[in-house]
This record gives C-alpha cells, sequence and structure tokens, in this order.
C-alpha cells in the first residue's frame, strides 16, 4: 500500500513538472532533453529537474517590491549625448533595467590585485557615512584580516558597513571570523545560504556580483574578488590577472540601488533613504556609464542581451577578454556571424583555468570559431580572470558576468557599460598588448588535435549548461 502511495506521489510530482515544463520552457530542444530525463530516470529525473531545470524568470526566487525601486526614480543624472550608433543599447538597458545613461562620471580602470586593492582601501579610509561591499568569493586571509580592522575602525566612526556575501562561493569563510565582524558593529548577510532545506530551490542560482560602494560617491565592480590569490598567486595557476573598475559620481548610485535591492533579498531589511542620499552636490567628471544588473528572477537575461547587442552592432572589431567563453546558441551564432561579416572579432582567454572540466568545455567550441574566422589567443602567463568587451573605439563592457550560460541565466552580475572614446581605445590597446603575448591558435593545426582530445572536449560540452 505504501508503496502505491508512493508511485501516485511521484506521478504527480512528475505530471506537473511537465505541466511546467510546456507551459514555461524557454527553448523546445531543452524541453524536450528535460522531458525525456523525467521519464526515464526514476526520481533522479525530478530531481535534477528541481535543481536545475525551473525556468527561474517565470518561477520567481524573489519578486523586488514595486516600491523599492520607486524610491530611486528620485537619482537626479546628468543625461548624456549618446551617438546614435549606441542609442539602441542605451534605449535597451534603461528599459529593461531603469537604469540611466549617467554623464557626471570619473573612471579609473584598475588592473591585477595590488592595484585594485590599493585603490579600494584608499576609498573605504575616506567613508563618513556607509560602505556597502558585496562578494561572491570573501577568503580568509591577509585582506581579509585588513578589512576587518579598518571596518573596526570606521564603525567607531559612526559609519554603517554592510557586507554581503554568496553562500557557496564563499562557503570556506569561519564562523569565528563571521562572529568578529559582528562584535564590531558590521552588519553582515549571507546570500541565499547552503541549507538542506533551501538545497533544491536555491543552490543552483548564485550571487555572483562584486561591489563595493563608498557613500554613495565611489563605487567598485569588476572581475576581482577578496582572495589573498590576488596579492599572492595561485600554487597551480600561477599569478592572477584581472580587470576592476573604480567609478566616482552618479553611476555609483545604481551600484547602491544593485547592492540594496540584493541586501533586502537576503536580509529582508529595507534600508532607509532620504532626499540627500540620491543629491548630486558636485561635478567629477564627463564619461557616460550606464550600470546593468542581472540575475534569474529578471524578465529577461539583460547583460545576454547586451553582449548580444554589442556583438551584433559592430562594424569595424568586437575584443573579448573572458576565461569562461563558452557561448548559449545565440551568443556563437552572432560572433560567427560578425566575424563573417568582415568584422575583427577576437577572442582573449586564459591557457588554463581553475577547473579542468571548465577548461575543456571552453575548448569545445574553439573549432566552431576558428572556422568562422574569429581569432583566439590563449593567454599563458598565469590566470586570467577578466570579464571585458571592447568595440569599434567607443563602447566597452566591464563587470563580473562571463559569457556562459551560468553568468548569462543563473547567476546575479553587474556589468558597467561606458560610452567612451579614449577608454575604448586604452582597453584595445591593452587587449593588442596581451594578444601579442598570446598564443594565436590556428584552424588547421587544431584540427590535427586527436580524436581522444575531441571525445573528451564533446563530453565536456554536454556539461555546458551546468558550469
Amino acid at each position: 500500500m505504501l508503496l502505491v502511495i508512493l508511485i501516485v506521489v511521484y506521478l504527480l510530482i512528475a505530471v506537473s513538472m511537465i505541466i511546467s515544463l510546456l507551459l514555461y520552457g524557454v527553448r523546445p530542444s531543452k524541453t524536450l532533453a528535460w522531458l525525456l530525463a523525467i521519464f526515464t530516470i526514476p526520481i533522479g529525473g525530478v530531481l535534477l529537474y528541481l535543481l536545475l531545470g525551473r525556468n527561474r524568470r517565470k518561477n520567481k526566487l524573489f519578486v523586488l517590491k514595486k516600491e523599492f525601486l520607486d524610491a530611486f526614480s528620485q537619482v537626479k543624472t546628468s543625461p548624456g549625448n549618446i551617438s546614435k550608433t549606441n542609442e539602441k543599447i542605451a534605449k535597451l538597458i534603461r528599459h529593461t533595467t531603469k537604469c540611466p545613461v549617467t554623464s557626471n562620471n570619473d573612471l579609473s580602470i584598475l588592473y591585477d590585485g595590488k592595484e585594485t586593492f590599493e585603490s579600494i582601501f584608499g576609498a573605504l579610509e575616506e567613508a563618513r557615512d556607509h560602505i556597502h561591499i558585496q562578494y561572491y568569493i570573501f577568503e580568509e586571509g591577509a585582506l581579509a584580516q585588513r578589512l576587518l580592522h579598518l571596518f573596526e575602525r570606521k564603525v567607531k566612526e559612526n559609519v554603517t558597513v554592510r557586507l554581503l556575501y554568496d553562500g557557496v562561493g564563499s562557503y570556506s569563510l569561519s564562523r569565528s571570523y563571521i562572529k568578529r565582524l559582528k562584535q564590531a558593529g558590521v552588519a553582515v548577510e549571507q546570500f541565499l545560504p547552503f541549507r538542506f532545506s533551501k538545497f533544491l530551490a536555491s543552490l543552483n542560482y548564485r550571487n555572483h556580483r562584486k561591489i563595493i560602494v563608498v557613500d554613495n560617491r565611489i563605487g567598485f565592480t569588476g572581475g576581482i574578488n577578496i582572495s589573498d590569490k590576488y596579492l599572492k598567486g595561485d600554487p597551480s595557476l600561477g599569478k592572477w590577472h584581472d580587470t576592476h573598475l573604480k567609478i566616482t559620481g552618479e553611476a555609483t548610485r545604481f551600484l547602491n540601488r544593485t547592492f540594496l535591492s540584493d541586501w533586502y533579498l537576503a536580509s529582508g531589511q529595507k534600508v532607509q533613504t532620504n532626499v540627500s542620499f540620491f543629491a548630486q552636490d558636485e561635478n567629477h567628471g564627463k564619461t557616460l556609464v550606464q550600470i546593468v544588473p542581472s540575475g534569474p528572477d529578471d524578465d529577461f537575461a539583460f547583460i545576454e542581451q547586451v553582449y548580444f547587442s554589442m556583438i551584433n552592432q559592430a562594424k569595424d572589431y568586437v575584443y573579448i577578454t573572458n576565461p569562461y567563453i563558452i557561448p548559449n546558441p545565440s551568443i556563437l551564432k552572432s560572433l560567427q556571424t560578425a566575424a563573417l561579416s568582415g568584422v575583427d572579432v577576437r577572442l582573449l582567454l586564459s591557457s588554463s583555468t581553475d577547473s579542468k572540466v571548465v577548461d575543456w568545455c571552453v575548448r569545445s567550441y574553439f573549432e566552431a570559431y576558428l572556422k568562422a574566422g574569429i581569432k583566439v589567443y590563449l593567454h599563458p602567463d598565469g590566470f586570467l580572470h577578466s570579464k571585458t568587451v571592447v568595440s569599434d573605439d567607443q563602447l566597452t563592457s566591464i563587470g563580473t558576468a562571463n559569457l556562459d550560460d551560468r553568468s548569462l541565466q543563473q547567476n546575479y552580475e553587474v556589468n558597467a557599460i561606458i560610452y567612451n572614446a579614449e577608454i575604448s581605445k586604452k582597453l584595445k590597446a591593452d587587449f593588442l598588448r596581451d594578444c601579442s603575448r598570446s598564443i594565436p591558435l590556428d584552424y588547421e593545426q587544431h584540427q590535427k588535435r586527436s580524436w581522444s582530445t575531441r571525445i573528451v572536449e564533446g563530453t565536456a560540452k554536454l556539461l555546458s549548461p551546468l558550469l
């Protein structure tokens, strides 16, 4: 009798999932794959679907209250003159994310750990009202201790410090360190904690953002996490190379909006803001910047749309630096179409990554790139972790999002889109310099790789939706 009840319950669950797939499935091929898994793998197929298959854009983990976003309509911005070429991207971002183009900004491009953390600690020392800090990976070590001591001093100066870390990315963060933070007066929250009761609902949806906001005036974002390996290197990969961005000015307020929405999600606490919180009181610069937050709860994959648009509108070149380029069909087709249309498309990747499976999956797409005329370069010195896109000497993206389904569909990410010729030319020059030091791939030579290598790549490619 018990067995019959269990079978009936299982069938009811399976039927409900099938209905959900038919109603909310994104791609027919993916929907068909999940249907086959549910029908052919008893129990396991259902568990895998609960963990990895649900469409979070329809079944949201979190619905941001309308009044929270309405509060940020008070932000005073100085609209800049966007070129006709970039008008469509600017409108796309504003329409989807409600983040406008801001023009009162001064930017600094930061490279690798030493330069980045010197700039970060310099800004933190200036804090007079609040420090908001959010990281996917927050590891204990010399940097974490230095931050703790700084927070202790700043709290005594009546600075409010809020720290948000991801429950999986920062799994190694000890209770004793968190306790010391709280004892110092730091408000600490964990994003989607790794708990059994929420295992199936949240494990696959992580907060990959890296954000620091000081007094709603200075902000940082990019690829660099809080980890000593950015200063000391990694025993197996060597030196970690990365790109970060310092923003002084209006765009910082939209980084802060992103932080506060995540803080609200994690803590349930709505940070009270007033008119002075949004007031613009000085001129910082003239650089045009637009912040693009994106997550699995959004109606559309915002950052994917921006990457797609940047590639499609490129007329001369599009240069991409990213360690995890595992493109979905639309991104792959846009890259190939651009290259076949005569656009100079170049991809700069690390010659090795921090995961062997990911490494094989990344390499499984090389043949498709090279065949279409896309130039691929492997950076041999350490681990290249930067996430940048630059095109046509006028448009640049620096942020946290990789070019894979995990970043574009499942993670909470944030990028800064910069409309500035000087910065684009600088990133272009840096890219070409790095390419000159890297290993260019040749299509004919790549075709000569062994069948065993091809099989390993093909097997890893099957796992691309999970990586």
